[in-house]
C-alpha cells in the first residue's frame, strides 16, 4: 500500500513539474529598430530594450529551459512556445496564400526570418524554413511537408553551444550551418549560414592599385570571439562584396550575401541571407561575444 502511494506521488509531481514548465512563455522576437550610421560603424550599437516582464519572468525560465532541451532534459513541447496548428498543406516555393502566410507568421513567432508575412513563399521565406529544418534534424528542402508541419507544431530549441555564455550572444554552428543570437538567454533570431567553404584558395585581385596574389585556407576558425568594427552598406573587400558586415575575428565576418547555400562556400567569413543582414546590425552591438563551435561534414 505504501509503495502505491508512493508511486502516485511521484506521477502527480512529475505531471505538475511538466506543467508548470509547459505554461513558461516568451513575448515575441526582437525586433531591429537602431539605423547604423553611414559609413564605419565604431562604436556600440544600442540594443532595443525588453519589456520589464519579459526581463523579470519570462527570458530566465525560457533561458533554463533552453539549456536543459540542449541536453535532452526536456521534451520539445515543454519549451513554452505559443500553440500552433498546422494547415497540413504541402508547399512549394513559389507557393501562395493563406497555408504559406501561416506558415511565415510562425517561423517569424519562432524567432526564425521569413520575411514579409504575405503569404508569398519566395527566397526569404525558403532561408528562414531550411534554418527550422535543421535546428529540428530535418533534412532541408524547399518542400514544406508533413514533418515539418509537425515539428512547426511541436519545436525544439536550438542547441546551446555556450550554456554558460553571456546573456547576449551570437553562436555560430558550423554543424547544422545555423547561427543563432541570444538576447537576455532567449534565442531571439535564428539563421541559415554559409561558412569557410575548408577549400584552400588562390585569387588574384586589384588591391591599393596593383594587382595582387592571395591565397588562404577558406576556414571558419571555431572559438570565441567579439564583434568590433563594422559598415553599413555593401563593402568591397579583395575576396569580394560584403553586406553590412559585422566583423569578430580580423577579416572574417557576419554578413549579407547574395548567395548563401546548403553547404559551407566562403572563403571563411560567415554569410547570411540578405534580409538578415538586413536587420542584424540594429540587434546586434560591439564588444557581443562571437562563439564558433563543429565542423560541417560532406
Amino acid at each position: 500500500m505504501m509503495r502505491g502511494r508512493r508511486r502516485l506521488l511521484v506521477a502527480v509531481g512529475a505531471v505538475t513539474f511538466a506543467t508548470a514548465f509547459a505554461a513558461t512563455g516568451v513575448a515575441g522576437t526582437a525586433q531591429a529598430r537602431t539605423v547604423v550610421p553611414a559609413g564605419v560603424v565604431t562604436t556600440g550599437t544600442a540594443l532595443p530594450a525588453l519589456p520589464a516582464s519579459a526581463e523579470s519572468s519570462a527570458l530566465p525560465a525560457l533561458t533554463a529551459l533552453t539549456a536543459l532541451t540542449a541536453r535532452g532534459a526536456v521534451p520539445a513541447r515543454a519549451t513554452g512556445y505559443p500553440a500552433f496548428t498546422a494547415p497540413g498543406k504541402t508547399l512549394k516555393l513559389g507557393a501562395k496564400g493563406s497555408a504559406v502566410k501561416a506558415l511565415q507568421a510562425r517561423l517569424k513567432e519562432l524567432g526564425y526570418v521569413p520575411g514579409s508575412v504575405d503569404g508569398r513563399y519566395g527566397g526569404a521565406t525558403l532561408t528562414a524554413v531550411w534554418a527550422f529544418q535543421k535546428v529540428q534534424g530535418i533534412t532541408p528542402t524547399s518542400t514544406v511537408a508533413a514533418r515539418t508541419w509537425r515539428a512547426l507544431e511541436n519545436p525544439r530549441a536550438p542547441k546551446v553551444l555556450v550554456p554558460r555564455g553571456k546573456a547576449t550572444r551570437v553562436e555560430v554552428n558550423l554543424t547544422k550551418q545555423v547561427m543563432v543570437l541570444y538576447r537576455g538567454g532567449a534565442p531571439v533570431l535564428i539563421s541559415h549560414i554559409s561558412s569557410g567553404s575548408g577549400i584552400p584558395y588562390t585569387e588574384y585581385a586589384t588591391w591599393n592599385g596593383k594587382r595582387q596574389r592571395f591565397s588562404g585556407s577558406a576556414r571558419t576558425p571555431t572559438g570565441d570571439y567579439k564583434t568590433t568594427w563594422r559598415v553599413k552598406g555593401w563593402h568591397r573587400s579583395y575576396l569580394g562584396q560584403l553586406y553590412n558586415p559585422i566583423f569578430f575575428n580580423g577579416g572574417i565576418a557576419l554578413h549579407g550575401a547574395l548567395s548563401v547555400p546548403l553547404y559551407p562556400a566562403s572563403h571563411g567569413c560567415v554569410r547570411l541571407p540578405m534580409n538578415v543582414a538586413e536587420m542584424l546590425p540594429g540587434m546586434l552591438g560591439k564588444g557581443v561575444p562571437v562563439h564558433v563551435r563543429g565542423a560541417f561534414r560532406r
